[in-house]
């Protein structure tokens, strides 16, 4: 005699289906960032943006104490970390932008591909 699917446990299968394929949807790859997230990424830009004004300021106050050039050094030491540590920050900023935007478009195409 043959088997009786009963309604409800057809049911809970489609359902368990369902919630599947919607998982399967909407989990996010993983980041080739691994586990960073945004605030260690600020924690980074914030780094190199005072590292860039303390090694300008060493650099300048080395340059005062061997040349005796007076606080000139100091002012263009802190001057031009000022100007690198805003380069490095804006270059970690785009970068990080772009493997956003890649991202964003391999899981778009992603959920193209998976529709059709």
């Amino acid at each position: 005699m043959p088997k009786v699917i009963d309604p409800r446990e057809e049911a809970l299968r489609s359902l368990d289906e369902r919630a599947n394929a919607l998982k399967a949807r909407t989990d996010r790859a993983v980041s080739p960032m691994g586990e960073m997230n945004a605030s260690s990424q600020a924690y980074k830009i914030l780094a190199e943006l005072l590292g860039g004004v303390l090694l300008g300021i060493a650099a300048g106050a080395v340059l005062d104490r061997f040349a005796r050039t007076g606080p000139w050094g100091l002012i263009g030491g802190v001057l031009l970390g000022f100007a690198l540590s805003l380069f490095m920050a804006r270059r970690t900023a785009n970068r990080l932008m772009a493997q956003a935007k890649a991202e964003e478009a391999a899981r778009v195409a992603a959920s193209k591909a998976r529709e059709d």
